[in-house]
C-alpha cells in the first residue's frame, strides 16, 4: 500500500527543476475524496461551486505535495544522490534513484533529507502568509493559538470565496499535514527523523526503538482520531501502527521512502 506503484498510461509525468515527477492517476481521486467534505460546506448545496471548490482543492494538494517531495528530492541531491517524485494514493514519495547509494549517507543526512519536505511545506505557508499580508489580507491561518497573536486575521477581506477558500486550502494543507507528518510514527517523516537521530547518536538498538515509540505514537493519534470525529485520521494511524508492531513481531526494520 506504501510502495512506489507501478507506471501505467493514466499516470501524468513530466520534469521540473531537473527532478522527475510521476502523478499516479490514483492520486487524483483520492485528493478529491479526502477534500469532499469540506468542498462541500464551502458549496452550500450549490453544485457548480462544489466542483470548482474540488478542483482548487486538488490544485491545492497537488502544488503542496510538490513542495513536501521536492523538499526531499533536492536534500539528497544536496548530499550527492538523485531522486524522482511520485504522487499517489497515499501521498507522496521522493524515491533514490539508485538504491545502493543511499546507504552512502550518513545517519545525520538522512535525518535531514526527512526532515526537509515538511520544512518545505512550513516554508511554503510562511510564505503565503507573508505574501498575503504584505497586501494587507487577512490570512486564515488554520491554528488560531498562533494566528490570532500574530494578527494574521486583520486586515482587507477577501474578494471571492473561491480565493479566500484556496487560501485556506493551501495554509491548512500545509500547516496541518506535515506536523500530522512528524508524528514519530514509521515509515512517517517523523519516524524517520527519530529513527536516524538513534543512529547519529549510536543507538545500536535504533530500528526497533523507532518501532516501538511508533506503535505507541500511532495508537494513540488513532485513539484521538476515532474519539474526535475524525475516522479517516483514526484508519489511517491505525494500519501504520499496524504496521509498525508487525514489524517489530516479526524481527524485520522497516524501510520506506521520504
Amino acid at each position: 500500500m506504501l510502495a512506489e506503484p507501478q507506471d501505467t498510461a493514466a499516470d501524468l509525468s513530466f520534469s521540473l527543476a531537473g527532478v522527475r515527477v510521476r502523478v499516479s492517476a490514483w492520486f487524483w481521486l483520492a485528493a478529491a475524496l479526502i477534500g469532499w467534505n469540506v468542498c462541500q460546506a464551502y458549496s452550500r448545496g450549490d453544485q457548480r461551486a462544489l466542483i470548482q471548490f474540488l478542483v482548487l482543492w486538488v490544485g491545492a494538494v497537488f502544488v503542496s505535495l510538490l513542495v513536501h517531495e521536492f523538499g526531499h528530492a533536492l536534500a539528497y541531491r544536496f548530499f550527492g544522490q538523485s531522486a524522482h517524485v511520485v504522487l499517489y494514493h497515499f501521498g507522496g514519495l521522493a524515491v533514490p534513484e539508485t538504491w545502493g547509494r543511499r546507504g552512502y549517507l550518513r545517519p545525520f543526512q538522512r535525518l535531514v533529507v526527512s526532515a526537509a519536505g515538511p520544512l518545505a511545506q512550513f516554508a511554503f505557508a510562511a510564505a503565503i502568509v507573508a505574501g498575503l499580508k504584505a497586501t494587507g489580507t487577512m490570512a486564515p491561518f488554520p491554528l488560531e493559538a498562533i494566528g490570532r497573536p500574530l494578527g494574521l486575521y486583520e486586515g482587507r477581506e477577501f474578494a471571492s470565496p473561491f480565493t479566500y477558500a484556496l487560501a485556506d486550502f493551501l495554509l491548512y494543507v500545509n500547516v496541518f499535514w506535515p506536523l500530522i507528518n512528524l508524528v514519530p510514527v514509521p515509515p512517517l517523516d517523523g519516524g524517520q527523523i527519530v529513527r536516524e537521530g538513534l543512529l547519529a547518536a549510536g543507538v545500536s538498538d535504533a530500528h526497533r526503538i523507532a518501532g516501538i515509540i511508533g506503535v505507541v505514537a500511532g495508537g494513540a493519534v488513532a485513539w484521538w482520531g476515532y474519539t474526535h470525529g475524525e475516522p479517516f485520521l483514526g484508519i489511517m494511524f491505525a494500519m501504520l501502527a499496524a504496521s509498525c508492531f508487525q514489524s517489530l513481531s516479526a524481527g524485520t526494520p522497516w524501510q520506506r521512502w521520504n
